[in-house]
């Protein structure tokens, strides 16, 4: 537990020494794969089998908020009432997509053997937490008073 909280404490030190938000992704993303890495207590052949994976469901992950913030921003006050039944189809579908794209995930963890039941189950609480953890720390550094 120390030692997670040194290197996660001293990576978000040297955080804001990257001025450039692709350089503060690379950093979250390294952040989280340690993160996630010793919480799981990912073994070195567990890890080589999953973080391909994991690392191809995020990338689909973040293309689909991607397209749903763009649908999103589409949508205005002044939409037909036929538009507006299309918009929520297109939501529906949108958001079946997202929830059987995180259970394909998971049945892939599973049918392959990457990492045992419990490892799975705990994979959803550690990423949790750690979005938990970052939005605490940008919550400090920007002064939210919510940040706790």
């Amino acid at each position: 537990m120390k030692k997670i909280t040194f290197i996660f404490l001293m990576i978000l030190t040297s955080w804001s020494t990257f001025s450039q938000n692709s350089d503060k992704r690379e950093r979250i993303k390294s952040l989280k794969v340690a993160f996630i890495t010793e919480r799981l207590a990912l073994t070195q052949t567990e890890a080589q089998k999953f973080w391909p994976i994991y690392n191809a469901y995020e990338t689909e992950k973040d293309n689909q908020r991607r397209l749903g913030y763009e649908k999103r921003k589409q949508i205005s006050d002044n939409i037909t009432e036929a538009e507006a039944k299309i918009a929520l189809n297109d939501l529906i579908k949108f958001e079946r997509n997202r929830e059987n794209l995180r259970i394909d995930f998971i049945e892939t963890l599973l049918k392959q053997n990457v990492l045992p039941a419990k490892k799975i189950l705990q994979l959803r609480t550690t990423e949790d937490e750690f979005n938990r953890k970052m939005l605490q720390e940008y919550r400090k550094r920007h002064g939210d008073p919510h940040g706790k």
